[in-house]
């Protein structure tokens, strides 16, 4: 390739990159621009914002489908640092990214959809519109078909099963695309006739489940929103960033280099083989296909640092949250021992932990292979901090915890640490930040603390709520008085 052709290739990739149909406004045009517009996504925004860079791209690839919708949405992006200081400030805007909604230059709502391409197209085109979009025709009932999408349809004419459609789209348009249709020629073609139909994408499609669901429920908008959720990823769906928290334990995910753009017969050829051991075991288990490259971070928690090969790895959680490794290469018959041996209950569990500490002091060090012994079946009273070796607010808490752990170390109860980015955590302790602190009594459930983080704080609350009174303390906190 000559010189020429190579910097020719090289301007395209970048114009390619830099394709968007994203509005930068600020204070002098923010207003009358917005106005003028019916519904647009904008993002305020500072240039040296890591979170920013990480959205910018998404956005502006978003921008491109939703200007093309029909209605459109704009997508508009505001520098707070800069040109729009007065209009974030007129907004409340405190941190960046931040992403509202405006419907005619007025403030509609904050956004809280996904932040990457597909699902900011998804989320946007569910804001416009009706809840439910109306098919004239056959042929826009197959246009509407034809996108690689589910889809709900109600086939029909008015009537109270129509009513429960509505008001069931009206509440899960986000999710769901939904679309209604009373032509005689579309009823005709698709022999449905007052009738709620949700159909699969076609490359989704497999002969181990149905490409077109139909309902068979009451009349009721909650038993309809049961159906297509049960229904909407079917036997194995394809499960991605945007859409994770769909799939509920107990999980069986098989993760590859799924890509349902590039590589669809790829995709499906593992994907079948998932699905023809999957359906004997439906009732035990959901299932999923995953993307490894998007579900890399899931997959270390598995302790697996990457997905060689052409090959699915298979991870699970049973219902409890526990995690399951599938030895082995992939196969249909390694992939039907494994789910039996986990329906049994006879599989070992990974758990992420650090070594076993050697020694332990005052303040005892839990890991993941010891915290039900420590913790969950000590038969003792305990506090524990979940904290991370990185976070300032735990290393400005240590000298405190540690004298807390001295102070109490003649009574019935332990004071417990465990690094919650080393090792796994039960799920009855829900760790979001750190330092997080739960109070485990001996013979209850965990109990969040949110009390003060200073030593008198601690044992105030220690002192109140032991099990058994304490030998140093009141149940006020108050030192008891030393025996001569």
């Amino acid at each position: 390739m000559s010189l020429k052709l190579v910097i020719f290739a090289c301007l395209v990739v970048v114009i390619a990159a830099d394709a968007s149909d994203v509005l930068e406004l600020g204070d002098e045009d923010f207003d009358s621009k917005l106005a003028d517009i019916d519904t647009a996504l904008v993002m305020f925004y500072a240039p040296w914002c890591g979170h920013c860079k990480k959205l910018k791209p998404e956005f502006a690839r978003a921008s491109i489908d939703l200007i093309a919708n029909d209605p459109p949405v704009s997508l508009v992006q505001v520098d707070c640092t800069e040109a729009g200081k007065d209009t974030c400030g007129k907004y409340s805007v405190s941190g960046y990214p931040t992403v509202k909604i405006f419907k005619s230059g007025e403030l509609s709502t904050d956004y809280k959809g996904p932040r990457e391409y597909a699902g900011i197209v998804k989320f946007m085109k569910s804001q416009v519109g009706p809840v439910s979009k109306p098919l004239a025709s056959l042929s826009d009932t197959e246009k509407f078909l034809a996108v690689e999408e589910v889809a709900v349809i109600y086939f029909g004419g008015d009537s109270s099963l129509k009513e429960a459609f509505l008001k069931t789209a009206d509440k899960i348009r986000e999710k769901v695309r939904f679309a209604h249709v009373s032509d005689e020629a579309a009823l005709k073609e698709y022999s449905f006739s007052e009738d709620i139909v949700l159909f699969r994408p076609k490359v989704m499609g497999n002969k181990f489940e149905p490409a077109v669901v139909k309902y068979e429920g009451a009349e009721d908008k909650s038993a309809v929103e049961k159906f297509i959720t049960a229904n909407y990823h079917g036997l194995a769906g394809h499960r991605d960033t945007d859409n994770a928290g769909d799939f509920i334990s107990p999980l069986v995910v098989a993760y590859y280099s799924v890509d349902y753009k590039k590589n669809p017969k790829g995709t499906n050829y593992w994907r079948n083989r998932v699905l023809k051991v999957a359906q004997n075991f439906k009732n035990d288990f959901s299932f999923a296909v995953a993307n490894n490259n998007d579900f890399a971070h899931e997959i270390e928690e598995f302790g697996l640092t990457y997905v060689s090969g052409d090959k699915p790895v298979v991870c699970a959680r049973d219902a409890q949250g526990m995690k399951f490794i599938m030895q082995g290469e992939f196969s249909m018959d390694t992939f039907e021992s494994f789910l039996k041996e986990l329906k049994a209950g006879t599989l070992t569990a990974f758990i992420k932990s650090e070594p076993i500490p050697e020694t332990q002091g005052n303040v005892i060090v839990a890991v993941g292979k010891t915290f039900d012994e420590l913790v969950t079946n000590s038969g003792r009273d305990a506090l524990v901090e979940f904290y991370a070796p990185w976070c300032g607010h735990c290393k400005k808490l240590t000298p405190i915890y540690d004298e807390l752990g001295d102070d109490l170390a003649d009574e019935d109860v332990d004071i417990i640490k465990i690094d919650a980015t080393s090792n796994d955590v039960p799920t009855s302790y829900n760790v979001r930040g750190f330092p997080t602190f739960y109070w485990k009594p001996k013979d209850g459930s965990p109990i969040s603390y949110e009390g003060g983080r200073e030593k008198d704080d601690f044992i105030n609350y220690i002192a109140e709520h032991s099990t058994e009174p304490l030998k140093g303390y009141s149940r006020a906190g108050k030192p008891n008085p030393v025996e001569l």
